[in-house]
Formats: structure tokens, sequence, C-alpha cells
């Protein structure tokens, strides 16, 4: 019998993100400024993958870990909401729900920045039994060194459940770009970083470069290049589609809505190409939007703008790299 009850089990942060619009500059000591407005949104890059791939009709459970307060209940609310599966996110006894306060976020944008409870999202305290009853897993929050054995022993878990994984690597805040990398690359299915990410991690200056040397290690590697769009390579056969043309005004979490369009597409046996212009199409109407997922619509609403906005079709996206 197939004890499968869910499309998606995502893993790692989800926070509030307090957003300050039109902000020219921070306030000197003693000083007060007055913005345009300030939001309050769920944010996180696991939080808001989440969320698009509940608003395109999948089934999705969540495994973190929020504080006993109440941004912890709003976002709670919210992913009920939304019948995202709260059971396996564990409260915890020591930290308040993280917060990231977003300044302007229109243009450069600065952050300030409380982990909280997300710092307590350990693979070792992860409820086994939300990966075993995934049909798919997405992994966030790697930590290079600092947490690789415990991921490469949890991803080793999922796959014996016959789940298969994505995983976003994020941004290495330590500097320390860690080589261990291309085995996480070699065990996941599907494997999404950025262009500056992917830089870093194949200490290469040119992004074919380093493609070519990460498509040696990944079966299925998706490369996201923002307003240049985005390129997936999947068992040597790459594919690139350029990115929707929209007006942003908030580029939080364009990344993380990308990756749910992305494996929207996956999940529902879409080619590549259609994979991409999910996923662009997610990220475009994110950043149309304040907040990382508010810009997202349903499916209907998501397919109606790929219908309506032109893509480019390119079969060798180096052409235009």
């Amino acid at each position: 019998m197939d004890n499968k009850q869910y499309d998606v089990v995502s893993i790692g942060d989800a926070n509030i993100d307090l957003i300050v619009a039109g902000s020219d500059h921070l306030p000197e000591p003693g000083q007060e400024v007055f913005v345009s407005n300030m939001l309050v949104h769920i944010g996180g890059g696991a939080a808001l993958f989440s969320m698009a791939l509940a608003k395109l009709g999948l089934k999705v459970a969540f495994n973190g870990v929020l504080g006993q307060d109440y941004y912890g209940q709003f976002i709670l609310d919210e992913f009920s909401e939304l019948n995202i599966d709260t059971t396996y996110i564990r409260q915890s006894k020591h930290n308040n729900t993280g917060i990231s306060i977003a300044i302007n976020p229109e243009h450069d944008r600065s952050f300030i920045t409380y982990m909280g409870s997300n710092a307590e999202v350990r693979m070792e305290d992860l409820h086994e039994n939300s990966m075993k009853y995934g049909r798919h897993v997405h992994m966030t929050g790697y930590q290079g060194s600092r947490n690789h054995d415990a991921y490469m022993a949890m991803i080793h878990k999922i796959k014996s459940f016959g789940t298969t994984i994505s995983f976003d690597v994020g941004w290495d805040d330590s500097g320390e770009w860690y080589s261990g990398i291309l085995e996480v690359m070699r065990e996941v299915d599907v494997f999404f970083l950025n262009e500056i990410e992917a830089l870093h991690y194949s200490r290469h200056s040119d992004i074919r470069q380093a493609i070519a040397l990460m498509s040696q290690h990944a079966s299925h590697l998706v490369v996201k290049m923002g307003a240049r769009g985005a390129v997936s390579i999947q068992n040597d056969q790459q594919t690139y589609r350029s990115a929707y043309t929209v007006t942003a005004v908030d580029t939080t979490g364009a990344g993380d809505s990308f990756n749910a369009g992305y494996m929207y597409g996956v999940l529902t046996g879409k080619a590549a190409g259609e994979c991409l212009q999910y996923g662009n199409a997610c990220g475009a109407l994110s950043v149309s939007a304040y907040g990382g997922n508010t810009g997202i619509p349903d499916q209907a609403g998501v397919e109606a703008f790929i219908q309506s906005h032109s893509t480019q079709v390119v079969d060798d996206w180096e052409v235009i790299a």
C-alpha cells in the first residue's frame, strides 16, 4: 500500500519578514526616519517554497522549528490556510520565532536578522516519519562542514524511503564554500543554486565553466541567473529559458519561488523547458509584490501568466550568457 501522504515535505527555515519600504537611508543615532510603509510577511526559504507549492495545488508538509509566540502562531495559521501540514513543526523552548527586517527592498536590500528558532533546525532532531510519508523532500539550511555529515546521513535515510530529494544550497555566510557540496550533488535528485553560488563553489569566474564542472557531479542541476533566466542541465542535456520581464518591487524570496515552480513542473511530469517556465513565472510573480510569496496566485493564475507573457526559447543558453 502506498504510504505517501504528501507530494512534498519541506525542511528548513520559517520566520517573519518585516519589510521597511521607501527607506532611502538608515537613521543616525538619535534620529527618526519616516518611511512609506512597513509590512509583515512570512519569510524563510523553506517556508516560501512550501507556500508557493501549496498554492499550486500540491499537498505539502513542513518540517522545522518555531517559537512559542505570536509570530510562531501567525505562521502556523497562515500555513493552515494553505492546507500545509504543520504536524511535524517543533516548538522551541529556548528561542522566539526568527525575524528578518528587510530595509529598502525596492533597490539594494539590507537586512537585520534574528535567527531565533531557525537556529534549532538540525537534521538529527527532525521527524523522520514526515520524510517517509513524502513523495519528495526539499532540503535547505546547508552550512558546509558545520553540518555536512548530518545532511549526508539524512539524505541517505530519505533515499531509503524511496523518496526523491531536491536541495537548495543557499548562500554560505561563513565564506567556506565547502568542497563537500559535490558529494551532496551526487546524491540528490535536483540541485538548485544561483549563479554567484555556482561561481564560488566551483572556484571558477566563468559560469559556463562552473556549470561544466558541477554537471560532472549532479545528474540534474538548475542554475538561477536572476533577470537573465535559468538553465537546467539534466543528464548532460542543457535547457535554457529567459526570465519574464516584470516590474520588481521586492526580490526577497524570488529564488525560493522559482524552486517551487520548477519542482511543480518536475513532480507533475513536465519537460525541462516547461519546468523552467513555471520556475521563471513564479519568480517573476514573487518580485512583483512585497513579500516573498504574496504575488504568487494559484495554479490557474500562474498558467495564465505564462500564456500571456513571452519568453525566449533557446537550445544553447551559452549564446546569450
